[in-house]
């Protein structure tokens, strides 16, 4: 297991041991587990990312500390758009969507009022930072 994926691990069993609550670099930030569907795998991957709410949808980034690709799980997303969210102690299905502009760049410096740090991420890459919406399935 890389570096990475082991960081990845801990801050999940950490959100798991604390009802969503995580220390260290999301300290104080909106936390969500995302499950996904491989695109090419088929098999479940599981990330946390930082979120923020828009109305009833959930809104997440797929920043990568602004590298110059895509998070995998992005394209898990478009291949497989139904994920399963965990917030706090709560688990549901979402629908995932690539937010249109100029829904993506509101939804974007909206994340950037709350974690100022996505910001720095889009300055550090040239891609159009992609923004997903997750939308509770009844």
């Amino acid at each position: 297991m890389s570096d990475f994926n082991n960081w990845n691990q801990a801050v999940i069993d950490e959100f798991r041991a604390n009802s969503g609550k995580v220390d260290g670099h999301f300290a104080g930030s909106t936390l969500l587990i995302l499950h996904t569907v491989g695109a090419k795998s088929g098999k479940e991957h599981i990330n946390p990312a930082v979120y923020i709410k828009d109305g009833d949808r959930l809104v997440i980034i797929a920043s990568k500390a602004g590298a110059p690709t895509n998070p995998d799980w992005y394209y898990n997303i478009l291949a497989n758009p139904l994920v399963t969210v965990e917030v706090g102690t709560e688990q549901f299905q979402a629908q995932a969507a690539i937010a249109p502009e100029p829904e993506r760049t509101r939804l974007y410096n909206k994340m950037v009022e709350v974690m100022p740090g996505f910001a720095e991420y889009q300055q550090k890459t040239t891609r159009v930072i992609p923004v997903i919406t997750l939308t509770r399935v009844s």
